[in-house]
């Protein structure tokens, strides 16, 4: 499926190995440069303890917006792709790693395939998912939900803004 006009399209991006800061740099450099993509906004980086794996350093999160004209699958790929170059492995559930990208939404269009669905299914029980996502695109809606009115529903889970980026 691709899109007849522009989507927007939300991706969380995560790492707590090596230098996160210029690996987010890279993969924000990379996404505008795909054919078919478009930046429109980023979010604050946060820092957030880990999640799910918990003897592993802190995380450092944000979220992107694009506009896009590309399918949800190519978007996925190009994802793994970024990822693959900033030299992450899948060694370990909920590991640590050099660069994560999900994609969060696609417009309002649900995808449940092998290795892909969209909204992303545990979104909506993530703060340091929901908290980048809501500061750059609070109306975006997961599951029927405001991005903003479900981060304004959580404790916060220890999310914090991360200096600089």
């Amino acid at each position: 499926m691709t899109p007849d006009e522009p989507i927007f399209a939300a991706l969380s991006l995560g790492g707590n190995m090596g230098d996160v800061r210029a690996s987010f740099r890279f993969a924000l450099e990379k996404l505008a440069l795909a054919p078919g993509v478009a930046v429109v906004a980023t979010s604050s980086v946060y820092r957030t303890a880990p999640w799910g794996k918990l003897d592993q350093p802190d995380f450092l999160n944000m979220a992107a917006l694009l506009r896009v004209t590309i399918s949800p699958r190519a978007l996925l790929d190009l994802c793994l792709s970024i990822e693959r170059d900033q030299g992450r492995a899948r060694l370990e559930h909920w590991g640590p790693r050099t660069l994560d990208i999900d994609v969060l939404t696609y417009g309002d269009v649900v995808v449940e395939e092998p290795g892909l669905s969209i909204p992303h299914p545990r979104l909506q029980d993530r703060a340091f998912v929901l908290t980048p996502l809501a500061e750059i695109a609070p109306d975006t809606l997961v599951r029927g939900v405001r991005a903003a009115d479900l981060c304004a529903g959580m404790d916060g889970q220890g999310v914090e803004r991360a200096e600089g980026f």
